[in-house]
Protein backbone atom coordinates (compact mmCIF):
# COMPACT_ATOMS: atom_id res chain seq x y z
CA UNK A 1 0.00 0.00 0.00
CA UNK A 2 0.73 4.07 -0.42
CA UNK A 3 2.89 5.84 2.13
CA UNK A 4 1.05 8.68 3.92
CA UNK A 5 4.51 10.75 3.80
CA UNK A 6 3.67 14.48 3.58
CA UNK A 7 -0.08 14.09 4.67
CA UNK A 8 -1.49 15.26 7.84
CA UNK A 9 -4.15 12.93 9.79
CA UNK A 10 -6.18 13.86 12.77
CA UNK A 11 -7.69 11.24 14.78
CA UNK A 12 -10.14 11.61 17.30
CA UNK A 13 -10.67 9.69 20.55
CA UNK A 14 -7.13 8.97 20.80
CA UNK A 15 -6.21 9.32 24.17
CA UNK A 16 -7.57 6.00 25.73
CA UNK A 17 -4.57 3.62 25.96
CA UNK A 18 -6.29 0.38 24.11
CA UNK A 19 -8.60 2.65 21.83
CA UNK A 20 -8.64 2.57 18.48
CA UNK A 21 -8.02 5.78 17.91
CA UNK A 22 -4.72 5.34 19.73
CA UNK A 23 -4.08 2.57 17.28
CA UNK A 24 -5.29 4.21 14.09
CA UNK A 25 -2.94 7.36 15.18
CA UNK A 26 0.36 5.11 15.89
CA UNK A 27 -0.55 3.15 12.10
CA UNK A 28 -1.11 6.28 10.27
CA UNK A 29 2.47 7.77 11.85
CA UNK A 30 3.90 4.65 10.99
CA UNK A 31 2.59 4.99 7.39
CA UNK A 32 4.38 8.53 7.22
CA UNK A 33 1.58 10.72 7.95
CA UNK A 34 2.12 13.74 10.58
CA UNK A 35 -1.10 12.90 13.07
CA UNK A 36 -3.33 15.51 15.31
CA UNK A 37 -4.33 13.56 18.14
CA UNK A 38 -7.40 14.61 19.76
CA UNK A 39 -9.59 13.84 22.89
CA UNK A 40 -11.71 15.57 25.38
CA UNK A 41 -9.72 14.44 28.32
CA UNK A 42 -5.48 14.34 27.85
CA UNK A 43 -5.47 10.73 29.71
CA UNK A 44 -8.61 8.69 29.97
CA UNK A 45 -8.20 6.20 33.08
CA UNK A 46 -7.47 2.70 32.18
CA UNK A 47 -8.67 -0.11 34.00
CA UNK A 48 -6.95 -2.93 32.84
CA UNK A 49 -4.57 -3.85 35.14
CA UNK A 50 -0.83 -3.01 34.34
CA UNK A 51 -2.12 0.28 32.78
CA UNK A 52 -1.75 2.79 35.12
CA UNK A 53 -0.02 6.05 34.98
CA UNK A 54 -0.98 5.87 31.41
CA UNK A 55 -0.09 9.07 30.05
CA UNK A 56 -2.49 10.04 27.69
CA UNK A 57 -2.53 12.34 24.70
CA UNK A 58 1.13 13.29 25.86
CA UNK A 59 1.94 9.73 25.42
CA UNK A 60 1.33 9.36 22.56
CA UNK A 61 2.68 12.27 20.95
CA UNK A 62 5.58 10.85 22.27
CA UNK A 63 5.25 7.52 20.32
CA UNK A 64 4.43 9.45 17.01
CA UNK A 65 7.71 11.16 17.30
CA UNK A 66 9.80 8.84 17.84
CA UNK A 67 8.27 7.02 14.85
CA UNK A 68 10.09 10.09 12.99
CA UNK A 69 6.63 12.07 12.13
CA UNK A 70 5.20 15.54 14.10
CA UNK A 71 2.41 15.42 16.45
CA UNK A 72 0.19 17.92 18.07
CA UNK A 73 -2.32 16.66 20.77
CA UNK A 74 -5.57 18.84 20.98
CA UNK A 75 -7.75 18.64 24.20
CA UNK A 76 -11.35 19.40 22.87
CA UNK A 77 -14.99 18.59 23.10
CA UNK A 78 -15.84 17.28 19.63
CA UNK A 79 -19.73 18.93 20.70
CA UNK A 80 -18.79 22.51 21.00
CA UNK A 81 -18.33 24.26 18.19
CA UNK A 82 -16.28 26.67 19.02
CA UNK A 83 -13.48 24.90 20.42
CA UNK A 84 -13.62 22.31 17.48
CA UNK A 85 -12.52 25.52 15.65
CA UNK A 86 -10.12 27.03 17.64
CA UNK A 87 -8.59 23.07 16.96
CA UNK A 88 -8.48 23.46 13.61
CA UNK A 89 -6.77 26.73 13.79
CA UNK A 90 -4.22 25.37 15.98
CA UNK A 91 -3.48 22.35 12.88
CA UNK A 92 -3.38 25.39 10.39
CA UNK A 93 -0.97 27.40 12.27
CA UNK A 94 1.27 24.21 12.92
CA UNK A 95 0.87 21.90 9.09
CA UNK A 96 -0.78 24.40 6.75
CA UNK A 97 -3.28 21.53 5.83
CA UNK A 98 -5.20 18.67 7.03
CA UNK A 99 -5.79 15.61 4.81
CA UNK A 100 -7.64 12.84 6.78
CA UNK A 101 -10.31 12.94 9.63
CA UNK A 102 -10.28 9.35 11.49
CA UNK A 103 -13.42 9.94 13.65
CA UNK A 104 -13.22 7.48 16.65
CA UNK A 105 -14.43 9.09 19.67
CA UNK A 106 -17.75 8.12 20.96
CA UNK A 107 -19.45 7.03 24.54
CA UNK A 108 -21.10 3.30 25.06
CA UNK A 109 -23.29 5.03 27.81
CA UNK A 110 -25.31 2.52 30.58
CA UNK A 111 -25.08 -0.83 29.13
CA UNK A 112 -28.42 -3.22 30.17
CA UNK A 113 -30.86 -0.67 31.22
CA UNK A 114 -34.26 -0.63 29.03
CA UNK A 115 -35.55 3.02 27.53
CA UNK A 116 -38.05 3.58 29.76
CA UNK A 117 -35.07 3.27 32.60
CA UNK A 118 -32.58 5.25 30.75
CA UNK A 119 -32.93 8.91 32.01
CA UNK A 120 -32.92 11.91 29.68
CA UNK A 121 -29.70 12.90 30.64
CA UNK A 122 -27.80 9.63 29.79
CA UNK A 123 -30.33 9.75 25.85
CA UNK A 124 -29.17 13.67 25.21
CA UNK A 125 -25.17 12.83 26.02
CA UNK A 126 -25.03 9.48 24.27
CA UNK A 127 -27.13 11.53 20.93
CA UNK A 128 -25.18 14.39 21.71
CA UNK A 129 -21.41 13.28 21.26
CA UNK A 130 -21.82 10.27 19.57
CA UNK A 131 -24.16 11.82 16.46
CA UNK A 132 -23.95 15.50 17.23
CA UNK A 133 -20.33 15.45 17.81
CA UNK A 134 -20.07 13.34 14.68
CA UNK A 135 -21.74 16.02 12.54
CA UNK A 136 -19.72 18.74 13.95
CA UNK A 137 -15.73 17.47 13.82
CA UNK A 138 -16.68 16.12 10.05
CA UNK A 139 -18.21 19.31 8.99
CA UNK A 140 -15.13 21.33 10.55
CA UNK A 141 -12.76 18.77 8.47
CA UNK A 142 -14.97 18.92 5.35
CA UNK A 143 -14.64 22.76 5.04
CA UNK A 144 -11.06 22.61 5.70
CA UNK A 145 -10.54 19.85 2.86
CA UNK A 146 -12.96 21.88 0.82
CA UNK A 147 -10.72 24.75 0.71
CA UNK A 148 -7.50 23.37 0.38
CA UNK A 149 -8.72 21.86 -2.98
CA UNK A 150 -6.64 18.71 -2.53
CA UNK A 151 -9.32 15.98 -2.05
CA UNK A 152 -8.70 14.46 1.18
CA UNK A 153 -10.74 11.09 3.12
CA UNK A 154 -13.02 10.87 5.95
CA UNK A 155 -13.16 7.81 7.49
CA UNK A 156 -16.12 7.82 10.80
CA UNK A 157 -16.13 4.50 13.49
CA UNK A 158 -19.47 3.75 13.35
CA UNK A 159 -20.75 0.25 15.21
CA UNK A 160 -22.46 -2.64 14.03
CA UNK A 161 -25.36 -1.54 17.06
CA UNK A 162 -26.30 0.84 13.85
CA UNK A 163 -27.23 -1.53 11.84
CA UNK A 164 -29.67 -3.84 14.25
CA UNK A 165 -31.15 -2.50 17.86
CA UNK A 166 -29.40 -3.58 20.81
CA UNK A 167 -31.58 -4.04 23.79
CA UNK A 168 -30.48 -1.89 26.72
CA UNK A 169 -28.34 0.45 24.24
CA UNK A 170 -31.00 2.11 22.53
CA UNK A 171 -29.64 5.50 22.50
CA UNK A 172 -25.97 4.36 21.35
CA UNK A 173 -27.50 2.11 18.65
CA UNK A 174 -29.87 5.06 17.47
CA UNK A 175 -26.87 7.18 17.44
CA UNK A 176 -24.67 5.00 15.40
CA UNK A 177 -27.54 3.84 13.34
CA UNK A 178 -27.21 8.15 12.24
CA UNK A 179 -23.80 8.15 12.26
CA UNK A 180 -23.71 5.41 8.99
CA UNK A 181 -26.62 7.80 7.61
CA UNK A 182 -24.36 10.79 7.75
CA UNK A 183 -21.31 8.71 6.12
CA UNK A 184 -23.58 7.47 3.16
CA UNK A 185 -24.48 11.07 2.80
CA UNK A 186 -21.38 12.77 3.24
CA UNK A 187 -20.02 11.03 0.60
CA UNK A 188 -22.57 12.31 -2.21
CA UNK A 189 -22.12 15.53 -1.14
CA UNK A 190 -18.27 15.62 -0.78
CA UNK A 191 -17.35 13.16 -3.88
CA UNK A 192 -17.39 16.67 -6.25
CA UNK A 193 -14.34 17.68 -4.39
CA UNK A 194 -12.60 13.94 -4.05
CA UNK A 195 -13.07 13.76 -0.28
CA UNK A 196 -13.59 9.80 0.36
CA UNK A 197 -16.23 9.31 3.18
CA UNK A 198 -16.22 5.83 4.48
CA UNK A 199 -17.62 4.25 7.83
CA UNK A 200 -16.40 1.15 9.92
CA UNK A 201 -18.74 -0.57 11.78
CA UNK A 202 -16.34 -2.52 14.77
CA UNK A 203 -18.44 -5.19 16.29
CA UNK A 204 -16.77 -6.26 19.24
CA UNK A 205 -13.00 -5.26 20.02
CA UNK A 206 -11.12 -4.90 23.12
CA UNK A 207 -10.89 -1.29 24.09
CA UNK A 208 -11.46 1.07 26.97
CA UNK A 209 -14.94 1.54 25.58
CA UNK A 210 -16.74 -0.49 28.51
CA UNK A 211 -14.66 -0.43 31.11
CA UNK A 212 -17.22 0.86 33.96
CA UNK A 213 -19.77 -1.46 32.65
CA UNK A 214 -17.18 -4.35 33.59
CA UNK A 215 -16.89 -2.56 37.24
CA UNK A 216 -20.21 -2.17 37.72
CA UNK A 217 -20.46 -5.70 36.73
CA UNK A 218 -17.79 -6.82 38.95
CA UNK A 219 -19.62 -5.13 41.97
CA UNK A 220 -22.75 -6.52 41.00
CA UNK A 221 -21.33 -10.36 41.27
CA UNK A 222 -18.24 -9.62 43.69
CA UNK A 223 -15.59 -10.17 41.64
CA UNK A 224 -12.93 -8.51 40.32
CA UNK A 225 -13.05 -6.30 37.14
CA UNK A 226 -10.58 -8.35 35.35
CA UNK A 227 -12.75 -11.48 36.18
CA UNK A 228 -15.60 -9.47 35.00
CA UNK A 229 -14.48 -8.50 31.95
CA UNK A 230 -12.87 -11.84 30.93
CA UNK A 231 -16.43 -13.27 31.77
CA UNK A 232 -17.94 -11.14 29.72
CA UNK A 233 -15.80 -11.08 26.65
CA UNK A 234 -15.60 -15.03 26.83
CA UNK A 235 -19.22 -15.12 26.31
CA UNK A 236 -19.45 -12.52 23.19
CA UNK A 237 -16.13 -14.46 21.22
CA UNK A 238 -18.38 -17.99 21.59
CA UNK A 239 -20.99 -15.79 18.97
CA UNK A 240 -18.31 -14.96 16.97
CA UNK A 241 -17.86 -17.06 13.87
CA UNK A 242 -13.64 -16.39 13.85
CA UNK A 243 -13.85 -17.34 18.08
CA UNK A 244 -12.10 -14.14 19.62
CA UNK A 245 -13.18 -10.36 20.02
CA UNK A 246 -11.13 -8.04 17.44
CA UNK A 247 -8.26 -5.97 18.01
CA UNK A 248 -7.64 -1.98 17.91
CA UNK A 249 -4.81 -3.11 15.45
CA UNK A 250 -7.14 -4.67 13.21
CA UNK A 251 -9.48 -1.56 13.18
CA UNK A 252 -6.22 0.45 12.34
CA UNK A 253 -5.63 -1.66 9.43
CA UNK A 254 -9.07 -1.20 7.56
CA UNK A 255 -8.82 2.79 8.42
CA UNK A 256 -5.16 2.60 6.96
CA UNK A 257 -6.53 1.26 4.21
CA UNK A 258 -9.38 3.93 3.85
CA UNK A 259 -6.92 6.64 4.17
CA UNK A 260 -4.59 5.39 1.56
CA UNK A 261 -5.03 6.10 -2.19
CA UNK A 262 -6.00 2.37 -2.49
CA UNK A 263 -9.18 3.04 -1.87
CA UNK A 264 -9.85 5.63 -4.31
CA UNK A 265 -12.79 4.43 -5.94
CA UNK A 266 -14.22 3.48 -2.63
CA UNK A 267 -16.52 6.03 -0.87
CA UNK A 268 -19.88 5.54 1.19
CA UNK A 269 -18.93 2.18 2.12
CA UNK A 270 -19.55 1.24 5.93
CA UNK A 271 -17.51 -1.35 6.02
CA UNK A 272 -18.19 -4.45 8.94
CA UNK A 273 -15.47 -5.30 11.22
CA UNK A 274 -16.24 -7.99 13.57
CA UNK A 275 -15.03 -11.63 12.64
CA UNK A 276 -17.91 -13.04 10.64
CA UNK A 277 -20.66 -11.68 13.16
CA UNK A 278 -23.13 -10.46 10.78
Amino acid sequence: MSSLKGKVAMVTGAASKRGMGHAVALRLAKEGADVVVVDKFAAPKSMFPGDEGWGGLDEIVKEIESAGRKALALTMDINVSKEIDAGMDKVMKKFGRMDILVHAAAIRGPVGVPVIDLSEKDIRSIIDIDLVGSFLICKAAAKGMVAGGKGGKIVIFCSLAGTHGVSGSAAYSAAKYGTIGLTKSLALELAKYKINVNGINPGMIVTNLRDESFQKMAEAEGITWEEARKKDQGGLAKIIPWGRLGTPEEAADLAYFLCSDQSDYVTGEVIALGGGVT
